[in-house]
């Protein structure tokens, strides 16, 4: 990520820690994300007491890193698919590592991210919604149509996801986040496809592989999925 890359379109996937283990990147590993079509083009490894990674790693980065993907037919599109927990006095540093190498001119961004749905505040009992749902919020400079109802007041985001997008807002990039909140601790298959309507977005359409591809993963993470839980049984 040394050299500057100009961009149109950049989609960041930041799960929190909680909510990363077997469905980390599954959305996008299911109905985007494939070995011909993208390639890895940079990583950015982190260090914290969430994640500690070795700066001698040489193998593939997998759990603990940040790793960003270019699509091979438009190098313009770039995503990211950071797997690991940005501690608070990281992401100032994490922010102008990634959006330093890119030019602003031009540049979209969508974020998505999941939260535990006790996060949200509502008038009705939280016990009473049908989760997961997802809220979007987006900076002024973003004009499309967002795929789901806007995050509405005194909710609000942290962490990663918050920092990408007030960056952006800053820098009057335009950026929509979607947070999807659910109630499980590790992401399901309803969860993952809970995001699904985003597929049909302006940014994501021309981006969705082949239907028939996509049930096989999200059937082959079920299947690891259940074998896991199996083992407490």
């Amino acid at each position: 990520m040394k050299s500057q890359c100009s961009c149109t379109t950049t989609v960041v996937n930041a799960e929190l820690p909680a909510q990363m283990d077997h469905g980390k990147g599954t959305f996008l590993s299911s109905f985007i994300l494939d070995s011909v079509c993208w390639e890895v083009v940079g990583v950015v490894k982190l260090w914290n007491e969430w994640c500690r990674t070795s700066s001698t790693t040489s193998v593939l980065p997998t759990d603990s890193f940040c790793l960003f993907y270019r699509l091979i037919s438009d190098p313009t599109v770039l995503l990211c698919q950071c797997s690991c927990y940005v501690a608070e006095d990281q992401q100032f540093q994490w922010l102008e590592k990634v959006f330093g190498s890119m030019q602003k001119e031009g540049l979209q961004v969508t974020i998505l991210s999941t939260c535990p749905v006790a996060d949200y505040k509502t008038q009705e009992s939280t016990l009473t919604l049908a989760s997961p749902f997802l809220k979007a919020l987006k900076t002024k400079e973003f004009q499309e149509q967002v795929c789901c109802p806007l995050l509405e007041q005194p909710n609000i985001v942290r962490d990663l996801p918050a920092a990408v997008l007030s960056y952006c807002q800053v820098w009057q990039i335009p950026a929509v986040l979607y947070q999807c909140y659910t109630d499980v601790i590790k992401l399901d298959t309803v969860t993952i496809e809970a995001f699904k309507p985003l597929l049909s977005s302006e940014v994501l359409k021309s981006l969705v592989k082949d239907a028939s591809e996509s049930t096989k993963m999200l059937k082959k993470f079920l299947t690891a999925t259940e074998s896991h839980n199996n083992i407490y049984i």
